[in-house]
């Protein structure tokens, strides 16, 4: 295992964050008064699967190490741990919602597509690895 490639997920998954942050913010003050509440996030989900994609692409494009299928597998995962760590730790005791509606965030049979989000971050570097060696 390459310890580098974990270094540079790490990066990356901190600009994940203040996109993330970011998005929000914009969500909550442009969009989401015109949209409501949901459209909003489905909106902002959708944009943040797209900077997850393109930035891991980024990433694996030009990161110039070699890295097999299972580092980017655990990529993969310690990026979905880590913005569910944060999204929990940030979201209760900085923010200030309660845990109710950081859990209800996650239910895909109640219309919430954050799931989606997480599955994205999970999947898109081995995904995007895979094609990379393709030469796609």
């Amino acid at each position: 295992m390459n310890a580098a490639i974990f270094l540079y997920a790490f990066g990356v998954w901190v600009i994940f964050g203040v996109l993330a942050i970011i998005n929000g913010v914009i969500r909550n003050r442009f969009y989401a008064p015109i949209t409501g509440k949901y459209k909003a996030h489905v909106i902002s989900t959708i944009i943040a699967i797209c900077f997850v994609v393109a930035g891991t692409y980024l990433f694996l494009r030009f990161i110039g190490i070699e890295y097999s299928n299972l580092e980017l597998l655990l990529v993969g995962v310690f990026w979905v741990i880590s913005t569910i760590i944060f999204e929990f730790i940030f979201g209760h005791y900085v923010i200030g919602n309660p845990w109710e509606k950081l859990v209800a965030d996650y239910n895909i049979l109640k219309g919430r597509v954050w799931s989606l989000f997480l599955l994205t971050e999970l999947v898109s570097p081995l995904l995007i690895g895979m094609l990379l060696k393709r030469g796609i």
